[in-house]
């Protein structure tokens, strides 16, 4: 099969529409307005990372000289669709900022400048400067001669113009960085009758530029927000003397001086001020200069302060317990009967807490074995981890420093837990290890007996009340054994070991994914039932892509969730006339991974950490688990229904990616998110 034959979508122009879905969120009156915000901040941060990553990604191979990506296309002709992506994607975040200002202040809520305050917040702004905010200033004084100063990437700086007289002759330059790491970028000014009213950190510096820089003559005074993007790849040389964590450590601080990719300036700014900055930064027309409004880093509107309105955000859905697990005294005890299978934010994440602090104190169990890839910033998982230690436990945690943006965080716990006792694995050499698994090994009887997780999420409960995830929790010896088999793989990389029922990247995923493929065709050439339902975040593998478009050929029907990047073109004559492709984008994200088989009327259920993308399938170790528990597999399926049901939040994913909302046949709105949560209240109660 040839990309020329069979249409992909571009994997990064995929990716700019998942985000147009976010900002679509953040653009909808029906949408709660401090979840709106929200949004924004959502929108923001993906871009960010997108251009550390991706847009970084293609520079360097325009720099290469390489005219064509994996995917066949042109780096620079996708670089300059990005950029016009982006610009367009800019105006209309903008436009639904001013939205959201309005609707804010129907309510009573206003963001206030530092232009329009009264004499009371004035006054407050003045002592809040002086006694919090001057002391974390460091203004920079901006020389010509002397270049640009190396600044922190994605932070936020002001650049200010400085001058005095009628004629404002000979200004000078200055460069303020935003203290939003160390200071809430919110000030909630008091209230009076009229309403509510927050300043952002940016304007509480404006409003005393004079006192920033008294010792100058100056009596005008513009600034205009800036922020730089630079390159996120981490880069490794071969100096065999090195640890692998003295590696990442190095490599992480060169990370916060790499190439720039993106520049977003205010569009108001002088084109002297901004002349300056381009030439003392050293970009070129290559790079991406993004004109944005007067505010960036959008991401600290996720964090938009209470201002006592629950009316304005989303009705919270506290996640429920699960019933197999509410009450009961031992989880061990519950899965020495039967497999036990969590849905988030839907269900209550504590379970699997609450399973490691009791395997902690059991006097009966040897040894905790877990592999980290993303934790929260204070980890009761840690703390658990920490306490089995001391309580004499073996505890192995394969920690995977090479997850990216949290690599400092993974040295910090994996050095913190190596001090209280803990065997460190740092990972597999040449892989990212991205699994979700953790092994409880218990003295029972006349042996041992395994209790594991197997996840499509992270060990991390602050996500885990966000994200959408699964996690099977089990003592059955089908796959807890073969869980022990790939911590003795992680201790041992020449110990790969055979599997039965687990499934593991990057020795057998692929293999394993095109067999249950050529099953379903061969299935609906024989007329038996044929079809694959699969949920994903992202779907951009060519060859994965090839074989989903042979399958629907041979009339295998399709159907597929994905949150994100989907290079799957459905409908299309004579190649996919039997794919249907929609993506969910609503207040929870959609994490979870599901593979779903007809199997000829025998259905074949499956879990994964690994998305259907190249670096999931050949690059990292990802575990993929059966679910035989037909009680799990009725749940499954009623899940993966009501999503297909969905009518509200849910878009059909085209070719040209139009992000169309879905129409259904049903009058009734039927919002996927709400009636799970209500499936498992009812669930809870019965």
């Amino acid at each position: 099969m040839h990309d020329n034959k069979y249409p992909l979508v571009n994997r990064d122009i995929s990716w700019l529409s998942f985000n147009q879905r976010v900002l679509q969120e953040a653009s909808d009156p029906k949408v709660p307005v401090l979840e709106r915000l929200k949004f924004l901040g959502i929108f923001s941060n993906n871009q960010d990372e997108f251009f550390r990553v991706r847009v970084a990604s293609l520079k360097r191979m325009v720099q290469l000289g390489s005219n064509r990506s994996k995917s066949n296309d042109d780096p620079k002709s996708i670089l300059n669709k990005i950029q016009k992506t982006v610009v367009e994607q800019q105006l209309k975040f903008e436009n639904a900022y001013q939205d959201i200002l309005k609707e804010l202040e129907k309510r009573k809520i206003f963001i206030v400048d530092e232009k329009h305050l009264n004499l009371v917040q004035g006054e407050f702004v003045k002592n809040y400067f002086h006694n919090k905010v001057r002391p974390t200033l460091v203004p920079i004084m901006l020389d010509k001669d002397r270049g640009f100063p190396d600044i922190k990437e994605n932070s936020n700086y002001l650049l200010v113009k400085m001058s005095k007289g009628k004629k404002l002759a000979n200004p000078r330059f200055s460069l303020l960085e935003i203290p939003s790491e160390i200071l809430s970028r919110f000030v909630v000014l008091p209230d009076d009758r009229k309403g509510r009213y927050v300043i952002l950190l940016d304007d509480v510096i404006r409003y005393c530029l004079k006192d920033i820089y008294q010792i100058f003559d100056f009596n005008h005074f513009e600034a205009y927000t800036i922020k730089l993007t630079r390159d996120a790849e981490l880069d490794f040389d071969n100096d065999v003397n090195q640890s692998h964590v003295e590696k990442i450590s190095k490599s992480i601080k060169n990370r916060k001086k790499g190439l720039p990719v993106r520049l977003v300036y205010d569009s108001n700014i002088d084109k002297d001020l901004i002349d300056l900055g381009i030439k003392m930064l050293k970009l070129g027309k290559e790079d991406s200069l993004i004109p944005g409004g007067r505010y960036h880093n959008f991401r600290d509107f996720i964090r938009f302060p209470d201002l006592g309105h629950p009316e304005l955000l989303y009705e919270p859905l506290p996640p429920l317990p699960s019933p197999d697990l509410n009450g009961q005294r031992s989880v061990l005890d519950v899965l020495r009967k039967k497999d036990v299978f969590l849905t988030y934010p839907y269900q209550d994440f504590c379970h699997v807490i609450d399973l490691l602090r009791e395997a902690a104190i059991d006097p009966k169990v040897v040894s905790i074995k877990i592999n980290i890839y993303r934790v929260a910033r204070n980890s009761n998982i840690m703390n658990a981890l920490r306490n089995a230690i001391k309580n004499g436990k073996q505890v192995t945690v394969v920690m995977e420093i090479q997850a990216r943006f949290d690599e400092e965080a993974n040295i910090y716990w994996a050095n913190k837990l190596q001090e209280e006792g803990a065997k460190v694995i740092f990972g597999v050499p040449g892989f990212k290890v991205h699994s979700k698994l953790f092994l409880i090994k218990r003295r029972e009887g006349r042996g041992y007996r395994h209790y594991a997780h197997v996840g499509t999420g992270n060990f991390n409960e602050s996500t885990a009340k966000v994200y959408s995830d699964y996690s099977l929790l089990t003592a059955d010896k089908n796959i807890a054994d073969e869980v022990a088999k790939v911590f003795d793989f992680f201790d041992n990389n020449l110990r790969i070991g055979s599997y039965k029922n687990l499934v593991l990247s990057p020795f057998n995923l692929r293999k394993k994914i095109y067999q249950l493929i050529r099953t379903e065709i061969k299935n609906a050439k024989k007329g038996l039932p044929a079809y694959i339902d699969i949920k994903l975040n992202n779907f951009c593998d060519e060859e994965m892509v090839f074989k989903i478009y042979e399958a629907s050929q041979a009339g295998v029907k399709v159907r597929i969730i994905a949150r994100g990047v989907c290079s799957v073109i459905p409908g299309k004559k004579g190649i996919s006339e039997n794919v249907e492709v929609i993506s969910l984008v609503d207040k929870f994200l959609e994490h979870a991974r599901l593979y779903v088989f007809a199997n000829g009327g025998d259905e074949l259920y499956y879990i994964s950490s690994a998305d259907w993308m190249g670096r999931n399938l050949d690059h990292r170790v990802e575990v993929t688990a059966p679910i035989f528990s037909k009680e799990i597999q009725k749940e499954l399926r009623q899940l993966y229904e009501m999503q297909f049901k969905g009518n509200v939040k849910v878009r059909n994913i085209n070719g040209p990616i139009e992000n169309q909302y879905r129409k259904s046949a049903s009058s009734r709105p039927f919002r996927a998110q709400n009636e799970m949560y209500k499936f498992f209240q009812k669930k809870l109660n019965n």
